[in-house]
């Protein structure tokens, strides 16, 4: 059985990475990784190498990169809804120089692909970035975060206008031949728009959803819990809304995507290759278990056996 798949010239050995911002560098997820691989050999495949935890999957995506620090927002951070979570950290990182000297550093020797996730408030931010990591051979591949607040369109963020999200695109384009992908916002009236959009301006795939806009309210209090109002909403909640974007924009554009939004189980994992992604990424779930990742690919490299799939990109966009 093959598991690889494709991201343009990014090779992984299997269809699964995690979504940025929910397993920090990786560090605290690889020391649980290796006790638990350690301890449970006969659980988990042979191939899983403790040393190197992390080298279980098909790529690593990071927490957003941006060029000078951020410091996140004020207030209440996180909620739990019903069915998932709402955030609003505000993107919070140390900058990218702290990053290569700290985090990338440590990446490097975990023998995974990278792939940054590059932030930033107008164009000149992720240029800056990217120009940066360029002088790093140990990225891979570039995610642009284009649900930032572009200040010089007024605080609207770059994924919900054509023009903003086109411009940064071919900005990023022009810097590097690693691939570009592009995480966008399904906070949009029409999703597949802005991935024709990416698409014609050079972006080697796409990568949705990011989290859906909402809020919470005290009633004590009569306040909104976040200082900025709005929240990010994470989790099971969304997942029927991003497999409805992965399978539309699956039949809009030709690049490959990367599905996430509420994956929390193998059957999921299928749901989102059956409609158009050639990857996953795990994301809120991770906190709900931090052993969930080497669980998943567990179960769905059993789960392919058990029905006699040769290759695991034959399930992309095989929906009937």
């Amino acid at each position: 059985m093959n598991l690889e798949v494709s991201i343009a010239s990014l090779r992984m050995k299997n269809p699964f990475t995690v979504a940025s911002g929910t397993f920090a560098p990786g560090k605290g997820y690889a020391a649980v990784w290796k006790r638990e691989l350690k301890s449970n050999t006969s659980s988990y495949p042979a191939s899983f190498d403790p040393e190197t935890p992390l080298s279980v999957l098909g790529a690593i995506t990071t927490k957003g990169v941006s060029y000078e620090p951020w410091a996140g927002n004020k207030g209440i951070r996180v909620t739990e809804t019903k069915s998932g979570i709402l955030n609003s950290i505000g993107l919070q990182n140390p900058g990218v120089e702290d990053f290569c000297v700290n985090d990338l550093v440590w990446l490097a020797k975990q023998k995974v692909p990278i792939i940054a996730n590059v932030c930033g408030h107008t164009i000149a931010d992720y240029v800056k970035v990217v120009e940066r990591l360029e002088q790093e051979k140990a990225v891979d591949a570039y995610e642009l975060n284009v649900s930032c607040p572009n200040v010089d369109c007024g605080g609207m963020s770059f994924g919900t206008s054509s023009e903003a999200v086109a411009a940064l695109t071919v900005a990023c384009r022009a810097l590097t031949k690693r691939p570009i992908i592009v995480k966008l916002t399904p906070n949009v009236t029409d999703i597949t728009e802005i991935a024709r959009v990416c698409e014609a301006s050079g972006a080697d795939a796409l990568s949705l959803i990011n989290t859906v806009a909402g809020m919470a309210i005290d009633i004590n209090t009569r306040t909104s819990v976040f200082d900025r109002k709005v929240a990010g909403l994470s989790g099971p909640a969304i997942k029927p809304v991003a497999l409805y974007a992965v399978y539309r924009v699956y039949n809009t554009v030709a690049i490959p995507i990367i599905g996430m939004g509420g994956i929390s189980s193998v059957e999921d994992i299928v749901e989102f290759l059956l409609a158009g992604a050639t990857a996953v990424a795990i994301g809120t779930h991770n906190f709900t278990n931090p052993l969930a990742v080497l669980q998943l690919l567990t179960n769905f490299t059993q789960w392919c056996e058990n029905e006699g799939i040769r290759k695991v990109s034959d399930l992309t966009g095989a929906l009937k």
